[in-house]
Parts: C-alpha cells; sequence; structure tokens
C-alpha cells in the first residue's frame, strides 16, 4: 500500500521583514499563498494539503482560494515555524505517514518538484528527505511519522534544519539541476521575482 504524504503548507509568518502581509501580494492572477496551496493540490504525489495560518489568518481566509486543502490557524505563529509543525500535525489524517513541509513565500516550487521528492521518499520511506538545487539543500523536505514527536518538541524558526542537522547521515538528498527558487522576504525579493 502506497505510503500517505500529507502536504504542510506554511502559511503563518509574520511577514516581518515585508511589512503587509506577504501571502496576500499579487502573484500570477492569484495571491503568493494561494499560488503555493494551488502548486501543491496539483501535485499527484501529496494525498492531502493542510495549510497553517496565522498573522491575517481572518483576511487570508477571504481573499485566499483554498481549494480542497484543510485549513487551520496556529495562535502562537510569533514563536516561529515550530509552532506551526504543532497546528498542522494535529490536523493530519489518522492515515499519514509522513508530512511534506512546503513553505509559503517558496512560489518556484512546482508540482514536478513536489511529486518528484515524494516519489523518491517512497521509495527508501526513511527518516528524511529533501531537494537538493545543484548542490544547495532546500525545500521541501520530506519527514516520516517517526519524526513527528521531534517536530513537535521544536522550537524557533529554522527549525526543521535543526532535525537535519541532528540526523544527518539519514537525510536522504533529492537532486535537482535546477536553480535554488527565490524565497520571499522583502518587497525586492518579490520585485525581483515578477521582473525575472
Amino acid at each position: 500500500m502506497k505510503a500517505f504524504i500529507s502536504g504542510l503548507v506554511l502559511g503563518a509568518g509574520a511577514s516581518q521583514r515585508f511589512g503587509p502581509p506577504k501571502q496576500l501580494v499579487p502573484f500570477r492572477g492569484t495571491t503568493m499563498l494561494g499560488w503555493v496551496v494551488d502548486q501543491a493540490q496539483r501535485a499527484s504525489g501529496l494525498d492531502e494539503v493542510v495549510v497553517v495560518l496565522g498573522r491575517a489568518a481572518d483576511q487570508l481566509r477571504e481573499q485566499v482560494d483554498f481549494g480542497t486543502a484543510r485549513v487551520v490557524e496556529n495562535p502562537v505563529f510569533n514563536e516561529g515555524c515550530s509552532s506551526s509543525y504543532r497546528a498542522g500535525i494535529g490536523a493530519l489524517n489518522s492515515e499519514s505517514t509522513a508530512i511534506m513541509i512546503i513553505l509559503g513565500d517558496l512560489p518556484g516550487v512546482t508540482p514536478e518538484i513536489i511529486d518528484r521528492l515524494a516519489e523518491a521518499w517512497r521509495e527508501q520511506e526513511g527518516p528524511i528527505a529533501l531537494c537538493s538545487y545543484q548542490g544547495r539543500k532546500g525545500h521541501p523536505m520530506i519527514f516520516a511519522s517517526s519524526m513527528f514527536p521531534q517536530l513537535v518538541d521544536l522550537h524557533g524558526d529554522k527549525a526543521a534544519w535543526k532535525l537535519v542537522d541532528a540526523n544527518a547521515a539519514l537525510v536522504q538528498e533529492v537532486q535537482f539541476d535546477v536553480p535554488y527558487p527565490d524565497d520571499i522576504n522583502t518587497p525586492d525579493d518579490f520585485e525581483r521575482l515578477v521582473t525575472t
């Protein structure tokens, strides 16, 4: 039986360096978060998509098309992305055997990238798998359910990397011969993305 992978889209960020909620900036006919959620839902490698909201959750619910994704709120989003892992893992389908963490401000992650990472993980079903773009490790990342307790216990931002670093020998790197997808942290980042 095929392993059940839940996509966990992190859309709870406080946008401290961006200013207004970057999840809502217009992007390719939708919003930044709407685009990322759509990419995740178009990926055949995911069995469900869960989206975690934090800052401006009411606005996001009004303005973002979440399709069939399950939407949950992280009331303590200021504590960093680790708090969103807790909120998201708590909302997963009981059949879930792994989560793929997808950043809501990484619009360059395509369904093809998601599917290839999912397929590679299903071949080995190790504790951790992640993308490597021309040798640079990054998101999305997959964590098997055996890692859920450790994810839930993490604190702060960049938390998933702590598990990656602590379990380096167990990490499966899936190679992509494409540039690292741009993440959007500032208005300048966004301007570069939409003008290139």
